[in-house]
């Protein structure tokens, strides 16, 4: 199993939503925060409330567990729905995943990935 962590645009999460729900990958968690690094949207600048310290931006890091064997997919759907071509389109990190437990019923391991 492996982790993929995709930090996006806050306006393209709809469209990568949208593009891995429609090619069977509907489990998935998303997160709103705060990123800094060589970013901009030629759109809309943000300037953070909460770290006025910092140059930030509003980035949705999204999170979803598949087998290695559907991982290049995942990351071909999330680079081509959730690129802009403009400089700030965000990065996506996969992980191995050692174990994975179910909470409600002590299950080991995730049998729908």
């Amino acid at each position: 199993m492996k982790l993929i962590k995709a930090y996006i645009r806050h306006r393209k999460v709809e469209d990568v939503f949208k593009t891995l729900k429609n090619n069977g990958f509907c489990c998935m968690t998303m997160v709103e925060c705060e990123g800094t690094g060589q970013y901009s949207d030629h759109e809309q600048e943000h300037v953070s409330n909460k770290y006025p310290f910092a140059d930030a931006y509003r980035v949705i890091k999204l999170e979803i567990l598949v087998a290695k064997e559907v991982v290049n997919k995942v990351v071909g759907l999330i680079r081509e729905s959730g690129r802009t071509g403009y400089s700030g389109d965000g990065m996506i990190i996969v992980s191995p995943v050692e174990k994975v437990f179910k909470i409600r019923t002590d299950d080991e391991g995730v049998k729908h990935i």
